[in-house]
């Protein structure tokens, strides 16, 4: 048996054991204490001794228990009776602060009941241990604040979450546990420097716009053009099932995939889609009233400013039939109470990129959660740090090294490497894979 099979020096080997499952190793500190832990002094008596039981890192497959038969003593000079501190053992639980560390890293990609089981200890223990582990992380893990900000949702665990992303660099850098003003509120008075928030851009839910407005009173508010087009598409749907609902079994097969191709843009329409179309509107005018109408409010996204813009939707506003308005009521009213943040895109356009990441993200979402809580999701999402987006510190030749003695390590790493979040792109990928 090698003296050194626990890879702690601070222990001495006792005996040894092998079982199917296990080993059990029997160890004791190789140098005993010497000062008293009360009043300092070196007077001390021995005063029998504990045994205590800790678990480590498995070994060749096979979970390790450690037997420490541990000191106690007794201080002459004070009286106290004090066990000897364990080099290596965790304060909070019987196991090595290397067990406790793997286990934290390891709950990230690996369910709880697998790592119990694989450890030896209760589901709960490793549940706790994560907790753990993830509150510091929490502390030593910064993203960087965004310049641009997202505030959108993502269901996950049959729950809306506020999701936080960085838009020019397409990642998240965190996920709330709801989407109420409270708690968006709190976290973004969590931030350290807010003046670096210039630009917001949210879904219309009014406790998002409350939230900035109340923490970041100068950052200006734009509706991605997406959450409003999609209203237009709407719409379309609207009247299209309505008149599908009044027709017979035989006639509704004459519009066959009408949804997949009243919902794509005309200059995208395949000869066969425009005949098709021809066909419908001839029988149905208010299907080809309200395409006309979504095609048209498409078009102003295209206008070269605001006013301009304005200018369009007030015309195209006008010029819905009376009949049409119930089925542009939402967008009507949506774009009359927010005017202001929606046409601010004109002024700060949001990429398409970012919209259509996060769409994709929104839609891959929902096969998690399955077996995870959502603080133990929320953490496996946010802090595997191979889903990072961190732009590292450039090579740097130092003039000397009595300059780098007054430089740390850490020092060199706050100021140059910016960690952006988790990746939409890469955390989409490995979703669809099967791989997160």
């Amino acid at each position: 048996m090698p003296i050194n099979i626990l890879n702690l020096s601070a222990y001495e080997i006792i005996n040894f054991k092998e079982t199917e499952h296990d080993y059990h190793i029997y160890a004791k500190t190789k140098v005993p204490s010497s000062m008293c832990p009360r009043c300092g002094s070196n007077k001390m008596v021995g005063h029998g001794s504990d045994d205590i039981t800790v678990k480590d890192l498995p070994i060749h497959g096979k979970r390790v228990g450690v037997y420490i038969s541990s000191r106690r003593y007794k201080c002459r000079d004070c009286g106290k009776t004090f066990t000897e501190v364990l080099p290596h053992i965790n304060s909070k639980r019987q196991m090595t602060d290397r067990l406790v560390q793997y286990v934290g890293a390891q709950a990230l990609s690996r369910t709880f009941t697998g790592l119990a089981d694989e450890i030896g200890v209760a589901e709960g223990t490793i549940r706790n241990i994560f907790r753990d582990y993830v509150n510091e992380l929490e502390k030593t893990v910064r993203f960087e604040i965004p310049q641009w900000m997202g505030i959108d949702e993502i269901h996950i665990i049959k729950k809306p979450r506020a999701v936080i992303s960085n838009i020019k660099n397409n990642t998240i850098v965190n996920i709330l546990p709801d989407r109420n003003k409270k708690t968006v509120i709190k976290y973004l008075n969590s931030l350290d420097d807010k003046n670096h928030v210039r630009y917001v851009a949210m879904d219309m839910w009014n406790p998002y716009r409350d939230a900035v407005n109340t923490v970041f009173p100068d950052a200006t508010i734009i509706i991605d053009k997406f959450h409003v087009v999609r209203m237009a598409n709407d719409a379309v749907e609207k009247v299209r099932k309505s008149i599908r609902r009044s027709l017979t079994q035989t006639e509704r097969r004459t519009l066959m995939h009408d949804r997949f191709v009243l919902l794509k843009r005309q200059k995208d329409l395949t000869a066969k889609e425009q005949l098709l179309q021809s066909t419908w509107f001839a029988n149905f005018q208010d299907l080809e009233k309200v395409y006309k109408l979504k095609e048209q409010f498409f078009n102003i996204w295209e206008a070269k400013d605001k006013n301009e813009a304005l200018d369009l939707y007030n015309s195209w506003r006008q010029s819905i039939p009376q009949n049409l308005l119930v089925a542009y009521h939402p967008l009507i009213t949506a774009s009359g109470n927010w005017q202001e943040e929606i046409f601010a895109y004109f002024d700060h356009k949001i990429t398409n990129a970012y919209t259509e990441s996060l769409n994709n993200l929104i839609r891959v979402m929902n096969r998690l959660g399955r077996g995870y809580s959502f603080a133990a999701l929320r953490a496996k999402i946010l802090f595997t740090e191979s889903m990072h987006k961190v732009k590292r510190p450039a090579f740097e030749k130092q003039p000397s090294e009595n300059l780098m003695a007054f430089r740390s390590k850490s020092t060199l790493d706050s100021q140059f490497q910016i960690n952006y979040g988790v990746d939409i792109a890469t955390l989409t990928e490995l979703i669809e894979s099967g791989a997160f």
